[in-house]
């Protein structure tokens, strides 16, 4: 027995201890690998519009060659601000290859969330779907953009893409007016480009590919430095697992269904790199929260393999009345992440499909999976899985010692994956280390006999809704805004659909402050997964001797 890793003696057959790192080198060095290898093959589907690997190939060169005929020089930050459309991959491959860092941006981040991100990373240029145009507008001339690409729904989808334009701008009515008239088209943005003479630079292994913004106690968010190296790792590891689950079927092509988001790093490294990697299809989902339109996708496809999710969206595609329509019989493996799996779930999903949700575990920190269920469970464990190859986990005491199997502790992390440290934050970074190498991830849990790990609960007061990161202190200083605010104090409560709520216990400075206000001006400067669900006025809030509140207390009620 692996006595310091007894992870190693539960792995599948044939899985590696370590991944050859000499494989693992630059995204780039990669995707162009799978351009030659699978050309003819498509590699992105979004609204029935296809995009090969050849023409995936020509386009994010083209958009490289635009980013070069900016005159930006290696090493220069581009924000991408979009939901999953072909436009995406597009973008981010050519930001690559431009030898460029890609800044991922949540699309529904308020004008104050998106000029601190903006700003905090540097972007030069900023990538953005014309519906969210007006909110980088409000707060542009406090922000250092050089250049705005602004993109359509349709953009890239020719004669059809005209007609989901106009549903979009004139039937749906989802365009709110905006001025931008330094700004050019994606279509004008690859014209540019193609007339420019890309020219390929060295890209090598310890660049940085991402600044992939992560929430932080203080409430501010932390870009988490991602090298090529790191995420070439992840996505190595991520074959190497689930290769006992491919063993012995014949798939002519991997199809993944990408429904989370690609600025968040779950489905930017298990879906998007992972699946140019293997020469597979990713299908892009463009609103996933449409659910009647997701199950029509998913009745419509002949097959799918790789389908990573959320519990809630999980949940909500079982509760629609043509779910059992759905051919499923292909599917190797459903990947739950980005927050717990609910038994409740697992075991419905199980009974409804055939197939169990093997349940992973990471952060933006590590690239992001660190453990994960093998593709080879046949029903729901209850735990996160095993340490993934070349992935170290420890379980520590507050004082940095090491536990035993069975005691609870926190979560540490060491690997190729493990990021190179938070963007101009080195008291941070230094912070989140332990002296012998491993991110101290705030999560508590415990590892058993044979390695398996499993998590009990946060040690940091994070909220997690839908997957999304919330932190107390950031929505605590929004409401802190209102004058009518003496104090307030933010937690998360249980919630049947999200998985937690945010609750708000605030003191009133005036007695006329009401729900309703504390609510709109929530809606005003937070994106709608950081709102308050809850509001409840006390007369005071519980607090420690130095004056500091106690959120656990708030918890309990």
């Amino acid at each position: 027995m692996s006595h310091d890793k007894p992870w190693l003696d539960s792995y599948p057959t044939g899985v590696p201890h370590q991944i050859e790192p000499h494989e693992c080198q630059s995204l780039v060095q990669m995707m162009e690998t799978a351009f030659s290898k699978y050309s003819q093959r498509d590699a992105f589907n979004c609204m029935g519009k296809s995009m090969t690997f050849d023409q995936l190939n020509e386009a994010s060169k083209d958009f490289a060659g635009y980013l070069q005929s900016l005159g930006l020089t290696k090493g220069a930050r581009v924000a991408l601000m979009m939901p999953n459309l072909l436009q995406y991959p597009v973008a981010l491959l050519g930001t690559l290859r431009a030898g460029c860092v890609v800044v991922n941006v949540n699309p529904l981040y308020t004008s104050r969330e998106l000029e601190y991100q903006l700003n905090d990373s540097g972007a030069e240029v900023l990538i953005i779907l014309e519906n969210f145009a007006h909110v980088y507008e409000k707060v542009k001339s406090q922000i250092a953009i050089k250049h705005v690409v602004v993109t359509s729904m349709g953009e890239l989808m020719g004669v059809k893409g005209w007609m989901v334009n106009w549903v979009v701008r004139n039937l749906k009515k989802l365009v709110p007016v905006w001025q931008l008239p330094e700004s050019i088209s994606f279509k004008e943005a690859l014209v540019r480009g193609h007339q420019t003479s890309y020219q390929s630079p060295k890209v090598y292994s310890n660049d940085i590919a991402f600044l992939q913004y992560t929430g932080g106690t203080t409430g501010l968010s932390k870009g988490a430095i991602l090298q090529h190296r790191h995420i070439m790792a992840n996505v190595c590891q991520i074959e190497a697992w689930l290769e006992p689950g491919l063993r012995g079927k014949s798939i002519d092509q991997m199809v993944f269904i990408c429904a989370l988001p690609l600025y968040h790093v779950f489905a930017l490294t298990a879906c998007c790199m992972f699946g140019i990697r293997s020469g597979g299809l990713n299908i892009l989902v463009t609103n996933p929260k449409d659910i009647s339109g997701f199950v029509k996708l998913l009745k419509g496809l002949k097959k799918f393999h790789i389908f990573p999710a959320v519990n809630t969206l999980f949940n909500a595609l079982m509760n629609h009345p043509s779910f059992t329509k759905i051919n499923f019989s292909n599917l190797l493996v459903a990947i739950g992440g980005g927050m717990a799996v609910q038994k409740a779930t697992a075991d419905r999903w199980l009974s409804l499909t055939g197939k169990p949700i093997a349940e992973g575990y990471g952060l933006s920190e590590t690239s992001p999976v660190a453990c994960c269920n093998t593709p080879l469970i046949t029903e729901f464990s209850g735990h996160i899985g095993l340490p993934l190859p070349g992935t170290d986990v420890s379980i520590r005491a507050d004082d940095g010692a090491n536990l035993s199997y069975g005691e609870l502790g926190e979560i540490c992390i060491r690997g190729p994956q493990l990021m190179a440290g938070y963007w101009n934050r080195p008291h941070e970074t230094t912070q989140s280390m332990t002296d012998d190498g491993f991110f101290k991830t705030g999560d508590i849990g415990f590892m058993s006999k044979d390695g398996y790990v499993k998590i009990i609960d946060r040690k940091k007061d994070m909220v997690l809704v839908s997957g999304f990161n919330v932190y107390p202190s950031e929505v605590e200083e929004v409401i802190a805004m209102l004058s009518g605010v003496l104090e307030c104090g933010v937690v998360g409560v249980p919630d049947p659909v999200t998985g937690e709520a945010v609750k708000a216990y605030i003191v009133k400075k005036d007695p006329q402050l009401s729900e309703e206000e504390v609510l709109n001006h929530c809606k005003a400067q937070l994106t709608n997964y950081k709102r308050p669900k809850y509001v409840e006025f006390r007369e005071q809030l519980p607090k420690t001797n130095v004056g500091k509140i106690l959120r656990r207390e708030l918890r309990v009620g």
